[in-house]
C-alpha cells in the first residue's frame, strides 16, 4: 500500500471570498477552484493535500497545534492580513516545528506600506509572492525540494 505525504493547505481571512473580493488584485479564481488546483498538482507529486480556511485567527493557531501532532510533509499558509500582525501565529509556527511555506497571491512588498511586512516570514521555510494561485503550486515544490531539511 501506497503511503502519501500529506501537505495542509491553510487560508486566512477573507480568503473565501476569492474570486469576488478586488478580482484585480487576487484574481477570478474561487477559492474551492484554488485547492482544487492545488489538489490535483499535488496528486502529481505524489501528495494527498488536505485544506482548512478560517476568518479567526484563534482556528488557526489551534489548527497548525492539531496539524503538528501527525506527520505532515509541511503547511502551505496564506494568513491573508493575519501576515501583518499575528505574532500568535508566528510563535504557533515556531512552537510546533512545522515546516510552513507562507503565500500571498498580490506581491505584498508592491502594496501599500502596512502589508510589505510580515511576521511570520523569519520562521517560514520560504515565502513565495505575487504569482498568483501558481504560487501555491510553487511552494508544493519548494516542500518537496526542502523535505530532508528541517
Amino acid at each position: 500500500m501506497l503511503i502519501m505525504k500529506t501537505v495542509w493547505v491553510l487560508n486566512g481571512p477573507n480568503l473565501n471570498l476569492l474570486g469576488s473580493r478586488e478580482p484585480e488584485i487576487y484574481g477570478k479564481t474561487t477559492l474551492r477552484e484554488l485547492i482544487i488546483r492545488v489538489k490535483k498538482y499535488g496528486r502529481k507529486l505524489g501528495l494527498r493535500v488536505k485544506h482548512f480556511q478560517s476568518n479567526h485567527e484563534g482556528r488557526l493557531v489551534d489548527k497548525l497545534h492539531r496539524i503538528a501532532r501527525r506527520p505532515c510533509l509541511g503547511v502551505i499558509f496564506n494568513p491573508g492580513a493575519l501576515t501583518h500582525y499575528s505574532y500568535s501565529l508566528r510563535d504557533a509556527i515556531s512552537a510546533t516545528g512545522l515546516r510552513v511555506v507562507e503565500v500571498h497571491l498580490s506581491d505584498i512588498e508592491k502594496r501599500e506600506p502596512f502589508r510589505r511586512v510580515s511576521v511570520i516570514k523569519d520562521v517560514c521555510i520560504s515565502q513565495i509572492k505575487g504569482l498568483g494561485v501558481s504560487g501555491y503550486l510553487k511552494a508544493l515544490d519548494v516542500l518537496l525540494e526542502n523535505q530532508d531539511k528541517c
